[in-house]
């Protein structure tokens, strides 16, 4: 096996100048999806990448809406593959082949992959795996539960740094899966405040004159936007309204869902938005209705731009949002407080420049810096 690899990677040829700087560390992603994850992780390296760090990434396939996010000048290696099961091979070859100092990943069955062919790697590479989910909750609704549950047991106590977006993600790792403590580590999510205060204005806003509502996030079970309809359409508010930005499997469901509830008039689907701040920002509130997060970045670029969030209390971490006394933020124990909390929002006034209401944990400056902290000492 590892003779086919090594024979197979000689002949893939890499330009030399790419190869004469040890890359410090390359991200690795499947694509340039418009998800939390990939924008996390595209925000950590343009960070690093702009204080003069020799970062790269690796990706299955080059496209996707956030390749825009992407410094010109970085160093992009595509696998020409579109599955993981196709990627494993050309993976281990150019991992040889780049020998960076550390992989980061952030999708929790690229982690498992990655620590189960940690052998076939460079040994001297070092191993980072960023959990983008609480796994209690988002692992009982993957396909495979049982098994994903046994890989994470087995395995993500071998990554050489295991990243949380909580307290309660690290309390879960440690209880759940026997990771040690020392491994792991807890890392905001990095949120681009100049660049949203460079873009937010002028607002969107979807009015029929009572409260507009946003919410953003894939067209898929995990978001819970078809049980979001069901509580807006209890508003007492008939004049609220309700925007949805983002793609996936579910639309054309969620859109008989909304005829079927008579919303037509009052719930608008945008799609992909490369600047959805703009919306946030013309919102009176931000809604969550996830069954399962980690750290959604959408809530926190809601607060950026001065819109209160409501929020499920499956999801995830905001509720430490909520400790760090942001008081902008409610998390709803059931639907009847959701729906209660969502009567109670009052419309803003769009003339007045809101002032950010996030943490300053969450700034994209500070959280880089606690990166960088990690690959001095690594």
């Amino acid at each position: 096996m590892i003779f086919f690899l090594t024979n197979l990677s000689n002949s893939i040829s890499v330009p030399v100048n790419k190869l004469n700087k040890r890359h410090s560390i390359i991200f690795l992603l499947p694509r340039f999806s418009g998800g939390g994850a990939e924008r996390v992780a595209l925000n950590l390296l343009t960070g690093l990448y702009n204080k003069g760090h020799n970062i790269a990434i690796v990706v299955f396939e080059k496209s996707g809406p956030l390749l825009s996010m992407v410094p010109d000048e970085s160093l992009i290696y595509s696998l020409e593959t579109n599955t993981l099961k196709k990627s494993i091979i050309p993976l281990i070859i150019k991992l040889r082949q780049l020998e960076p100092a550390i992989i980061f990943s952030t999708f929790g069955y690229i982690n498992v992959t990655l620590l189960a062919i940690r052998w076939l790697l460079p040994k001297k590479m070092k191993i980072w795996v960023r959990e983008a989910n609480l796994p209690s909750i988002s692992l009982p609704n993957n396909p495979f539960p049982k098994l994903m549950v046994f890989l994470y047991w087995l395995l993500y106590r071998k990554a050489d740094r295991l990243i949380c977006t909580s307290k309660r993600m690290r309390g879960e790792f440690i209880s759940d899966f026997m990771v040690h403590d020392d491994l792991i580590e807890i890392l905001p999510n990095p949120v681009d405040l100049q660049k949203i205060h460079k873009l937010f204005l002028p607002i969107k806003r979807f009015d029929k004159g009572g409260p507009c509502f946003i919410a953003s996030g894939r067209l898929i079970y995990q978001k819970g936007f078809d049980r979001l309809l069901y509580w807006f359409n209890k508003l007492e508010n008939k004049k609220s309204t309700l925007i949805i930005l983002g793609e996936g499997d579910l639309k054309s469901i969620l859109i008989k869902k909304v005829k079927m509830l008579n919303l037509k008039n009052r719930v608008k689907f945008v799609g992909f938005c490369d600047n959805p701040w703009q919306w946030y920002n013309g919102a009176d509130a931000f809604l969550l209705s996830s069954r399962w997060e980690g750290m959604p970045n959408s809530v926190l670029e809601s607060l950026a731009c001065g819109t209160m969030v409501i929020a499920t209390e499956e999801s995830g971490g905001i509720k430490e949002i909520v400790d760090d006394k942001v008081d902008s933020v409610i998390v709803a124990a059931n639907p009847q407080e959701f729906i209660y909390s969502m009567n109670n929002v009052n419309i803003k006034n769009n003339k007045t420049l809101l002032k950010s209401l996030l943490p300053e944990k969450y700034k994209k400056e500070n959280v880089v810096h606690v990166l960088e902290s990690w690959l001095d000492i690594s």
